[in-house]
């Protein structure tokens, strides 16, 4: 059975994992590394637009998109005909010695959708690590200064350069000793868990000042910092939205003290914040801007789009072999031509709105769920024993991810405190995201009794 993109809910035919998603993961445990975290446990082996059929047959309403990749639904029509026509022409040209058709033509069109109207350049790669380790390398070459103010609870990758920048958990840190030294951390503005013990708005963004005030005077001069690198929401730290005063703040920061500003879009960008990139909610233009998930539908594709002065090394400086592959190109277009004919970031706020309201009704009722927070489709949801204490109740909220998949609803955990994080494809209707809520929130009232 070909999984149906008009499905209305979902079809639990055997209680998941079924037998054969059993015998795969111990195939699976023999042979794969086991530094992979996995969420669920899902033999995935079709999917249509928001669904995901399993090995036994059964079909999940998918609230993850890959992690915040499938942007444009599983599968899109229109993206599988891209693929098979390139597919057809030429499956790999190497774009660093030679030249593509697909690989400058998506570039051209990136230039168009990415914040600001000066002169860029761009680099492409495989992944968002990649595409932060290319930005990293443009702020070095260009300043010739190396350090990096990075924030906590921030992701950014795990090759050995963003590695050094990605502080969700000590998990992905512990014994790699990086090459890459200078990175200063500093506190995101997480108000929920205010780092400073701060009310906000009393606070008076104490976060930022602690950068000019504190890190910039007694730790790192900022005449020799390279680069600041943000995420505008924070992704796997939990999809923490700032004070619509935080983002403007750092870029003046930056501005006044000559500092490039890198804005990590890697999971918030290709509209799923309800606009092309979540820095336009707050009018901040990156002075390089890194993108993957999303671009390609699934394919392995990173893009560090940056002012074109920036990019001012010399050849050689920085290159790789499958970074502008054809194929991985022909369906970045097709995504930018979906997202843009349907409307997809009108989707996102429109039915991100409705989702968002109805959290926080639920929050209303269930005393587990702490905090509610978001744009567009990437809705972060924060579940606590208790609200005055704000003590994270992780155990229930790995109950709620087993529970909600067991019923049919694919859901992500945060390696914040205890969030969930929901990043469905931007086709999911109203509808659809009504049966996902009624799901989420019966699962929910389990935990909560404790069965």
């Amino acid at each position: 059975m070909v999984v149906s993109a008009d499905m209305k809910e979902p079809k639990v035919v055997v209680p998941p994992p079924g037998p054969r998603a059993k015998a795969f993961i111990e195939r699976d445990h023999a042979v794969t590394s086991p530094s992979l975290t996995r969420t669920a446990p899902l033999v995935g082996v079709e999917a249509r637009g928001v669904w995901v059929k399993d090995i036994d047959g059964n079909v999940f309403l998918d609230l993850s998109s890959g992690i915040a990749v499938t942007n444009v639904g599983h599968c899109h029509p229109k993206v599988v005909e891209a693929i098979k026509r390139q597919i057809e022409l030429a499956i790999h040209i190497n774009s660093c010695d030679f030249y593509t058709l697909p690989q400058v033509e998506l570039i051209e069109r990136l230039f168009e959708v990415t914040p600001g109207k000066f002169k860029k350049r761009a680099f492409l790669g495989n992944s968002g690590t990649e595409a932060v380790e290319a930005a990293l390398k443009i702020a070095q070459w260009h300043t010739r200064n190396y350090y990096v103010i990075a924030f906590i609870g921030g992701f950014h990758g795990r090759t050995m350069g963003s590695l050094q920048l990605t502080t969700t958990g000590v998990e992905a840190r512990r014994h790699f000793k990086g090459m890459m030294q200078g990175v200063f951390h500093v506190p995101y503005a997480y108000c929920y868990r205010c780092a400073f013990k701060q009310e906000y708005p009393d606070c008076g963004l104490w976060c930022v000042s602690y950068i000019e005030d504190i890190v910039f005077r007694k730790l790192c001069p900022p005449g020799d910092v390279a680069c600041m690198i943000v995420e505008p929401i924070q992704g796997a730290g939990g999809y923490v939205v700032p004070p619509d005063e935080y983002l403007p703040a750092l870029a003046r920061l930056c501005r006044e003290n000559g500092i490039i500003l890198v804005i990590d879009e890697v999971q918030s960008g290709f509209c799923r914040t309800g606009k092309w990139f979540a820095c336009e909610h707050w009018g901040v233009e990156p002075d390089i801007v890194t993108l993957s998930k999303a671009i390609a539908a699934g394919l392995p594709c990173g893009a560090a789009i940056a002012r074109a002065e920036l990019m001012d090394w010399e050849p050689g400086a920085h290159e790789n072999t499958l970074g502008g592959n054809p194929v991985v190109c022909a369906a970045a277009l097709a995504v930018l031509d979906v997202l843009k004919s349907e409307r997809l970031a009108d989707n996102a706020a429109r039915v991100g709105g409705h989702m968002l309201e109805r959290f926080r009704e639920m929050a209303e009722e269930h005393e587990l769920i702490g905090d509610v927070r978001g744009r567009g489709l990437m809705i972060g949801v924060e579940l606590v024993k208790d609200r005055r204490t704000k003590e994270p109740a992780r155990k229930e909220r790995n109950e709620l991810l087993t529970k909600a998949f067991k019923r049919g609803l694919i859901l992500l955990g945060g390696a914040g405190a205890s969030s969930l994080r929901l990043a469905p494809p931007l086709v999911l209707t109203k509808e659809q995201a009504d049966v996902g809520l009624r799901i989420f929130e019966e699962a929910l009232g389990e935990v909560e009794k404790g069965k």
